[in-house]
């Protein structure tokens, strides 16, 4: 379940449009826009939307759950026939599915999960992500003492990711090799609020810390620059792809970006909108699986698209990709990063 065929993410990202009517409402309710990262999925899933005649109204919830409920009723009022929901909180976003599903409104949970069966969880594998921070994390420092950086509390993708990195060092923190010398969550995953929590890790433990692994990269450069302010540059892992973490890995500060092309979710969130619009079935959308990893175990019809590694070795990918140019990425850049020679 944790791991989708590329098959699948080919499936979800390429539906035909030329079967849609059209003409519906999409309402999308966001969380936040804090993070670069949502900027490029609405850019992605606004232009999937109006490819299938459809039309993209939106709100921003600013971080606020109330506010996001009043938003969701909002968009409902001005005729949004589904709604894509990046929720800021898993549970307190309930009343608006409950208010959705006595519409008729098929929803879509973007990105983060809404562990309720009448909706479609669309994501990238986070559990994966997860997995894929500790491993590079663990390859540059096998050992020693590790301090996790967590996302915020009320986001099941901070559990998920939790969950991949303790199944990559957790037979080592068992056998006493690796440490957790310090775990922390950050509200809303800010980078300010990460970057107290490393400081105090650091404080607890006379700076004898000799990894982090921070669950995303506006994290992990609040982190960074707690280490910096000690003189200190140990491993250390995040993910979304930000621009400076790139740049941060080109210049050996941070040892790996988990990238999640933004793009790709965002255009999938367009077409499954589309299909949902002219009556498909949640398990009907192409490229379905089914999911039930959350924490009330509720099986799901989904998609978890598959995130890719960006480290020295391969930074080429994001530049490639057109994610990032080689200038933005390479400024400062070690001399052993291929992709900047």
């Amino acid at each position: 379940m944790r791991k989708v065929l590329l098959a699948a993410v080919i499936a979800a990202t390429g539906l035909s449009t030329a079967a849609y009517a059209g003409g519906k409402k999409i309402g999308v309710s966001w969380a936040s826009f804090q993070e670069e990262r949502w900027k490029i999925d609405e850019a992605a899933m606004k232009a999937a939307i109006e490819a299938a005649g459809d039309t993209y109204i939106s709100a921003d919830a600013q971080s606020s759950s109330e506010k996001q409920l009043n938003d969701v009723d909002a968009l409902i009022s001005q005729g949004a026939n589904v709604l894509i929901i990046n929720a800021w909180d898993k549970d307190a976003i309930g009343p608006a599915v409950d208010k959705a599903a006595a519409e008729g409104i098929p929803v879509i949970g973007y990105d983060r999960l809404i562990e309720d069966n009448r909706t479609f969880y669309l994501t990238f594998d986070n559990i994966g992500v997860g997995k894929i921070i500790a491993t590079e994390v663990m390859k540059a420092k096998p050992a020693g003492n590790y301090a996790i950086i967590k996302g915020d509390p009320g986001d099941p993708n901070a559990g998920f990711l939790l969950q991949g990195m303790m199944s990559v060092i957790g037979d080592a923190v068992k056998a006493g090799t690796i440490k957790i010398v310090g775990e922390s969550f950050s509200d809303g995953w800010k980078p300010e609020n990460a970057q107290k929590n490393m400081e105090q890790i650091l404080t607890a433990n006379n700076n004898a810390v000799d990894a982090v692994l921070a669950e995303n990269d506006g994290m992990a450069g609040g982190a960074a620059a707690a280490l910096a302010a000690q003189g200190l540059t140990v491993p250390l892992g995040g993910q979304d792809g930000d621009l400076a973490a790139i740049n941060r890995v080109a210049r050996g500060t941070q040892t790996v970006s988990v990238w999640k092309d933004s793009r790709a979710l965002g255009k999938a969130a367009g077409e499954i909108a589309a299909a949902l619009g002219e009556g498909t079935a949640l398990d009907k959308i192409e490229g379905a699986v089914k999911f039930s990893d959350g924490a009330k175990k509720v099986e799901m019809n989904a998609i978890l698209l598959t995130p890719t590694a960006l480290t020295r070795e391969t930074l080429n990918l994001a530049i490639d990709g057109g994610h990032i140019t080689k200038a933005e990425a390479c400024e400062g850049a070690l001399a052993d990063v291929a992709a900047c020679k």
